[in-house]
């Protein structure tokens, strides 16, 4: 995480103002790809890679967003803010405030500055916690406290809304909610979740492809697309099924053939996954590791295969790992098509396991990835 002393002399330097102090985090999900639309089960963890925020009052009337990572800046008057995106960096606080406006709150003006270093497009979830990040310090200036789990819902409204990405709730609830050494099982139906302990030997290291995505683009949506679609037609034999959360292998078993081919794999790979994601949430707090492994390889397998949303690159990266000395598990995170492998390792093993990696893939493909060795952090917070 960039440094907050650092961040309070850049606010300080540009505005004239002393600044409070936010930090949201990217997260890495260990398992459980495209089923939280689906009201189903994910596993996150909140990692030490984040959005830091730096807010002050003004008193001419007008919001300054200055994001340190592009050194641009933009100005916007507080009474007139704008109603739609621009495909810039911008759209993600601005979003925020159109939320809040929306939800009542009297935005006041405020200089905000932005600095982070969540790897942009690699599936770590730069945007949410840019938004959660945005929430937490324009509601902190308000003297407001919104719980975590509401903040989570206005920041995905953001992006649903005002984006124009159609994400799930996953990103933006552990950015606001995660807990050191801990991952997150979420119920995406009712929000309610359980804490599950990442053991002290455990490591994650994460490993960029270097092949970037962006949720925006057509995969994502065309996939989300078929997985609403098989649920529509399970649904006229079940009405009970809502979301593919309610429907079962043996519903595809029966009613398969009436999916289209791309629709029925996208369903085989939500349906399972969720099975797969509790049990690995059982697995951890039980200290079993290698049923936890095991899982998540059966998950990638599931994600490149059934749902079609890995790449060259990630299944290279997957395939390279296995034979790695202290590798429990190695799958594709986010959003797919590019972005990150979350690796568990030994830590006893992590450096070395990271330099051999990130050698083998290099020899392989000719890319130099990134490789980082992270450990689950805290969710959302001011930085005193």
């Amino acid at each position: 995480m960039k440094d907050p002393a650092a961040l309070r002399t850049l606010h300080e330097n540009r505005f004239h103002a002393v600044p409070q102090i936010f930090a949201a985090p990217g997260r890495v999900n260990l398992i459980g790809e495209h089923t939280d639309y689906a009201e189903g089960f994910v596993m996150p963890a909140a990692i030490d890679f984040a959005t830091l925020t730096a807010i002050s009052p003004r008193d001419d009337g007008q919001v300054v967003l200055y994001a340190e990572n592009f050194g641009e800046e933009r100005s916007f008057p507080a009474n007139a803010l704008p109603t739609s995106p621009t495909s810039h960096w911008s759209d993600y606080p601005l979003g925020v405030l159109s939320i809040l406006a929306g939800e009542g709150y009297a935005i006041p003006a405020f200089s905000l500055t932005l600095w982070g270093d969540v790897p942009l497009g690699a599936g770590l979830s730069s945007s949410a916690a840019v938004e959660v990040a945005t929430a937490i310090a324009v509601t902190g200036l308000l003297g407001v406290t919104i719980p975590g789990p509401q903040l989570a819902l206005l920041c995905q409204r953001a992006e649903n809304e005002f984006v124009g990405a159609n994400c799930g709730i996953m990103d933006q609830f552990i950015s606001a909610n995660g807990a050191v050494d801990h991952a997150l099982l979420l119920d995406c139906r009712d929000l309610s979740y359980t804490l599950a302990p990442i053991p002290e030997e455990m490591a994650l290291v994460i490993a960029n492809t270097m092949v970037k995505h962006a949720i925006t683009g057509g995969e994502y949506g065309s996939r989300r697309a078929e997985v609403e679609e098989a649920c529509r037609i399970l649904a006229t034999h079940r009405p009970e099924i809502k979301f593919l959360r309610d429907a079962t292998v043996a519903d595809l078993e029966a009613w398969g053939h009436e999916i289209p081919p791309d629709a029925l794999k996208r369903a085989r790979h939500v349906i399972t996954e969720n099975q797969r994601t509790v049990d690995a949430a059982k697995a951890l707090m039980q200290g079993d590791l290698p049923t936890l492994g095991r899982l998540m390889h059966e998950a990638h397998i599931s994600y490149s295969k059934d749902f079609e949303a890995s790449c060259v690159e990630a299944d290279t990266m997957v395939e390279l790992a296995q034979d790695l000395p202290g590798l429990i598990g190695a799958r594709l995170t986010g959003g797919g098509f590019g972005g990150c492998t979350v690796n568990v390792v030994e830590k006893a093993h992590a450096t070395e396991f990271a330099a051999s990696l990130a050698s083998r893939y290099k020899q392989a493909t000719g890319i130099d990835p990134q490789i980082f060795i992270c450990h689950a952090s805290a969710g959302a917070h001011r930085i005193s």
